[in-house]
């Protein structure tokens, strides 16, 4: 619990397992509240987001030993972004002031594009639960049990606040689509912190890059 490396594996599984859980489980609650759809309808919707969830991890395991952890998770946080941010625009309505009076018109993400981001999430999210796990023989060969027992813990936790979470923001926001705010949010943060410490353990390890590399031509010329 004292390594930071620990929390920042912990804060990307509380992403790509508490979330999925979270989502999984507000989602019919979502499909009712701002779709208007029956109960049995949005659990048949947010069935087609947990099923992917779950049955390609797999596929992120094999993607993460064909091309690294770090490379799935880069895919997993960016996907993950493009899709919650998306996600996260609310049903607003406009009105432009016109030649001819005011045009009024209305912004909303369709029923079935919501659907399809979800899936996307969901795959994207299954691929980062085992890119997550794949880090942690590799630096912890000694403290595999350990170090996935806390990880594991987080991300549980995650499932748990994450729904209390949406619930608060629903009464302290007033839109539906708060919840994927807050998703945006915690993904970009683990996203920034993960590229800057990949990127300060590269300068460590390759002395060279802690140079200036905007024209590193010129470099020579000096002195």
């Amino acid at each position: 619990m004292k390594n930071l490396q620990v929390w920042r594996f912990s804060l990307y599984y509380f992403f790509v397992f508490g979330a999925y859980v979270a989502l999984a489980l507000w989602l019919p609650r979502y499909y009712v509240g701002a779709y208007g759809l029956e109960l049995a309808t949005a659990g048949l919707l947010a069935a087609a987001y947990a099923l992917p969830g779950s049955i390609f991890r797999a596929l992120g395991g094999w993607l993460s030993d064909k091309y690294g952890a770090r490379a799935v998770m880069y895919w997993t946080f960016i996907a993950s972004i493009a899709c919650c941010f998306i996600l996260s625009y609310p049903a607003t309505d406009y009105t432009v002031a016109g030649i001819d009076g005011p045009i009024v018109f209305n912004v909303t993400i369709p029923l079935e594009i919501f659907v399809a981001l979800t899936i996307i999430l969901g795959f994207f999210m299954s691929l980062g639960k085992a890119a997550v796990y794949k880090h942690i023989p590799v630096y912890y060969p000694d403290h595999v049990g350990s170090v996935g027992g806390m990880v594991g813990l987080i991300g549980g936790l995650g499932g748990f606040f994450l729904p209390i979470a949406f619930g608060v923001m629903n009464d302290m926001i007033g839109v539906w689509t708060s919840c994927f705010m807050l998703l945006t949010v915690i993904t970009a943060i683990a996203l920034t912190w993960m590229h800057f410490t990949i990127q300060r353990s590269e300068k460590l390890r390759v002395p060279e890059l802690r140079g200036p590399r905007n024209l590193p031509e010129l470099e020579g010329l000096r002195g």
